[in-house]
């Protein structure tokens, strides 16, 4: 059994430190990317707090496919290039959204989402998937956020 928490007040750093090396500890010795992503994704819900949906897309035939993921039913297929996620994943960088209204080309999935982070997951110079973070409160996700969740895409990336 596994319990994993974040500790309540600590500095963001850590707190991001800490839900790596958990993600690390319970994907440790599992071959099996599709569970390791449904661990990882409840993981990620459980140490942030004021999410309305975390998961992840998976790089499929050149397109983005829903993979596992916390929250409400959500897009299946994104095209390259299109919304937040097809953006990352066709530039191969963050994306750092603080309104999505604001963004050209979102993708609603969920009208309560408002501001967004997506992170590419690297792996033999490809990205492979991307890691999609949504929060209903404007602004909820800054430049700390952004470095927490890449060095979680970086540890993780051999094992989804």
């Amino acid at each position: 059994m596994y319990d994993f928490a974040p500790t309540p007040g600590q500095p963001k750093a850590e707190h991001y430190a800490d839900l790596r090396s958990a993600a690390l500890a319970l994907t440790d010795g599992e071959t099996d990317g599709v569970a390791n992503m449904a661990n990882l994704a409840s993981l990620i819900g459980l140490f942030l707090p004021d999410l309305n949906w975390a998961g992840f897309y998976r790089m499929v035939d050149g397109q983005l496919v829903l993979g596992p993921f916390t929250g409400k039913p959500a897009c299946i297929r994104i095209p390259l290039g299109q919304g937040v996620c097809g953006t990352a994943a066709a530039t191969g960088e963050t994306q750092l959204v603080r309104d999505v209204h604001a963004f050209p080309g979102h993708i609603a999935c969920d009208s309560a989402s408002a501001s967004e982070l997506v992170v590419p997951v690297w792996r033999e110079g490809s990205v492979i998937a991307v890691i999609d973070l949504d929060s209903p409160t404007l602004a909820r996700f800054d430049e700390e956020d952004a470095a927490g969740v890449e060095a979680l895409a970086k540890a993780i990336s051999g094992r989804i």
